[in-house]
């Protein structure tokens, strides 16, 4: 059967609640689950009795994963649309756990820098390769759609959600690597999904937590946000993700995106002419909750012009598939709109060749995930990424006795394990400290007394993009500490995470950036600081008043020994 044809009998064969399922796609953990258990219990439930159209995965082992996938799809009667946010790699997802106390990895899919280090390396054919990467590696797994990239104009220092997802703070760049990344995903049978339409990347708090608002006026849009979204849809990018953001100057009122027709049906839709997916960002969200039923939000969303309804509350899927059968029944959603989403998921999976073949092969994982070329690939990126800002006093690379300081915001017993192994590998006078929130005043003052015995300091913050964090500052007493070494002894930082931590930290001598606090820019920032590679990257961002967009101190000589 041709996949037209199955589109038409397939919707053709569909009763009402069997067409609202196809539009809903809560997440499912990735983890392990035994098939009597009442996690997959609950999941099997989803799919079998109210028809779901499809699953976001979460993180959790690529085995585990794949087979879980495949035992949901034998039991759909429609092949299942499985998504998953692969922003840098399908290692973000496809991922084991690690071993305490000695760091032992269990293994993972690929996993490139973050977007940000990806624009900090000027070479757009490393969005190509991380959206190639991530198309062949998740496909194998059994994942569809990438909620990925990330194209939002970060031009806001204090947004606590976007920072390094986005690939940089002008519109230009970030539309050429977005299309980029698009390409490499969709040319290897992946739909890339380009998120937040239209634009999270101006504003200081998270939607996770709290309702948002963008008060740009419309040229200022038409010069900035908007700009990589049409440059998506000009490279025929497959579908959208709406932002639970109001932007009045677009539509003349404070309804966030995802449940405002002016927006995804008027601008998307009508003016921009996209005819894809338009997907809505998840709807257990502080943005919408706070503000909006369960009974409401996906009745408004769907209305507004949205496809498929993501991360409802697990406990909510089926109110939600009654709340919008009642709404379809009443005509507050015309039943032709609801066809044209249905219609627009089945071709999607159609497009992925679903209707022929929905299992994947778990043989082929050890041959298409992590491997060596992929992996290699992954790490050039990340050694180019490598942006070494300022350099007052000739720091790089290190030499003497050197104190290495990692500090985390989020207790995560492996940050700056690569950095540290490789920094001492490479040079024995290096000692490590380890700091995170619980350190005390007490700590702090005692490593300042510390530092004053070694010739050079490296500050090493793991500061992460997280969901409902709210902030990516450093503690002002970690701050002061750091300040009052270097008025002492020259201090190097190196920023895994949030680049934006020169404004906390004015006084020290050396700021290098490495974007990502997993193993790749974690080996690449500490064989930077040895002179072990060039450094070559360059500011994506604006660090004010002294650093440009285009900034980068270069280290051309390479050490071999």
């Amino acid at each position: 059967m041709s996949a037209d044809d199955w589109v038409r009998t397939t919707l053709a064969g569909m009763s009402l609640r069997e067409k609202v399922g196809q539009l809903v796609m809560p997440r499912i953990s990735g983890d392990y689950m035994a098939e009597d258990s009442r996690r997959f219990e609950r999941a099997r439930r989803w799919v079998t009795d109210q028809k779901i159209g499809g699953v976001i995965i979460s993180i959790g082992p690529p085995y585990e994963i794949a087979a879980k996938l495949n035992v949901l799809q034998r039991i759909a009667d429609v092949p299942l649309l499985v998504s998953a946010d692969m922003e840098h790699g399908p290692g973000q997802i496809l991922r084991g756990g690690t071993v305490l106390p000695y760091g032992i990895d269990t293994g993972a899919a690929t996993r490139f820098p973050p977007l940000m280090g990806i624009g900090a390396t000027g070479q757009e054919h490393f969005a190509r390769e991380l959206g190639r990467i991530t198309a062949l590696e998740a496909r194998a797994a059994g994942v569809h759609i990438a909620f990925a990239p990330v194209v939002d104009v970060n031009n806001n220092p204090n947004n606590p959600i976007i920072n390094v997802r986005s690939y940089g703070a002008d519109p230009q760049l970030v539309a050429r690597f977005g299309v980029t990344h698009v390409r490499g995903l969709q040319e290897n049978g992946m739909i890339a999904t380009v998120k937040h339409f239209p634009g999270h990347g101006d504003t200081g708090r998270d939607s996770h937590i709290e309702p948002l608002m963008i008060t740009v006026d419309r040229a200022r849009a038409e010069q900035v946000e908007l700009v990589p979204f049409r440059a998506a849809i000009d490279a025929g990018v497959g579908a959208f993700m709406s932002a639970h953001i109001a932007f009045p100057a677009l539509t003349g009122d404070s309804i966030p995106a995802t449940l405002n027709p002016r927006l995804l049906r008027g601008l998307l839709r009508e003016e921009f002419g996209f005819d894809g997916l338009i997907f809505t960002d998840a709807l257990d969200m502080g943005a919408i909750v706070q503000e909006f039923s369960a009974d409401d939000a996906p009745v408004l969303a769907l209305n507004a012009g949205a496809d498929m309804l993501l991360q409802v509350m697990p406990d909510d899927v089926e109110r939600v598939i009654d709340s919008v059968v009642r709404a379809v029944e009443s005509g507050r959603i015309p039943m032709a709109q609801l066809d044209a989403s249905v219609r627009r998921v089945l071709e999607a999976k159609a497009r992925l060749g679903l209707h022929r073949e929905r299992l994947v092969d778990l043989d082929r994982l050890g041959k298409v995930l992590g491997v060596d070329e992929h992996v290699d690939i992954a790490q050039a990126a990340a050694d180019r990424s490598i942006t070494l800002v300022r350099d007052d006093r000739n720091l790089v690379p290190l030499r003497g006795r050197v104190l290495s300081i990692v500090y985390s915001d989020d207790y995560n017993p492996m940050a700056g394990r690569t950095f540290q192994r490789e920094l001492f590998a490479g040079n024995d006078q290096v000692r490590t400290v380890q700091l995170d929130r619980r350190s005390s005043p007490a700590d702090l003052a005692a490593l300042q007394a510390r530092a004053d015995s070694f010739d050079i300091v490296v500050f090493a913050p793991f500061i992460s993009v997280a969901a409902y964090k709210g902030g990516l500052a450093l503690p002002p007493h970690v701050a002061d500490a750091v300040n009052a070494i270097s008025t002492r002894r020259p201090v190097i930082v190196a920023s895994f995470g949030n680049p934006y931590l020169l404004s906390q930290l004015p006084g020290v001598q050396g700021y290098m950036l490495a974007w990502g606090g997993w193993d790749g820019p974690q080996l690449a920032a500490a064989r930077a600081l040895l002179g072990r590679i060039e450094i070559t990257g360059r500011l994506p961002i604006p660090l004010p008043p002294q650093y440009p967009i285009g900034h980068g101190l270069q280290r051309t000589n390479v050490s071999t020994q």
